[in-house]
């Protein structure tokens, strides 16, 4: 974990993020993943991948091996296929989620669903609150209005918090498409934010943020976010 002591509020932009092309996937790491290693970048709080990834036309990721993680991807652009060795199939498009809790062991794949357009996601691995459980799989659709002008709580392990999928972890995944308007984030005593924008242009606490800016507070009790754009945030210990 991330051990800070003092309020921290600190600005990540697009251009500071891991970048690879690999031809059929283009990809920027917030955090220390695969070939880009930084002992100094390895994760804030909980949260340890934030993976930003357009993947080409019928491309995609084969069957792969996880462990101990809870793993969610949501889905910014064209559809993302996935199947499992639990036997599960499934297609999530624009503003859905899939949800996979690795626990013991699980081999999946994925894949974008259609041979002529680009597919376009951010993957987030939080470290699990608890080890050594049943592997689980589970995916939701959601439209705009679920989260226009609004935080939208997807992924939860917070008791207080009402969200349909959970996790082990003390942690809560939440997107908003604000459109004008200015929406507030507030967090308990000593815990970490990442708010993330996938598209469009915002101030956070008066901080100017376009896409793939990304914020990470400590024990900062609001973000306070206004202006255009789709925005996603992690609250985690």
């Amino acid at each position: 974990m991330t051990s800070l002591t003092a309020p921290t509020f600190a600005v990540q932009r697009s251009q500071e993020r891991a970048f690879f092309d690999h031809g059929w996937l283009r990809t920027y790491h917030s955090f220390s993943f695969a070939e880009y290693v930084d002992p100094q970048n390895m994760q804030w709080g909980a949260l340890r991948v934030f993976n930003d990834d357009v993947i080409a036309g019928g491309m995609g990721f084969p069957l792969h091996p996880h462990r101990d993680m809870e793993i969610v991807t949501y889905v910014l652009d064209g559809e993302l296929t996935h199947q499992d060795s639990m036997g599960n199939h499934g297609v999530v498009g624009p503003g859905g989620v899939q949800f996979m809790s690795a626990g013991t062991g699980v081999r999946h794949s994925e894949y974008n669903n259609a041979p002529d357009r680009a597919l376009h996601l951010v993957q987030m691995w939080v470290l699990p609150g608890a080890l050594g459980q049943t592997p689980s799989y589970g995916q939701m659709d959601f439209t705009v209005e679920d989260r226009r002008n609004r935080w939208l709580a997807i992924v939860s392990g917070q008791a207080a918090v009402d969200a349909p999928i959970r996790i082990t972890q003390d942690a809560t995944f939440a997107v908003a498409r604000i459109e004008g308007t200015t929406i507030v984030r507030e967090f308990a005593p000593q815990r970490h934010g990442f708010l993330f924008v996938a598209d469009g242009s915002v101030e956070v606490n008066g901080e100017s943020l376009r896409a793939g800016d990304a914020v990470r507070s400590f024990d900062v009790k609001t973000l306070a976010v206004k202006g255009h754009g789709e925005l996603v945030v992690w609250d985690v210990p």
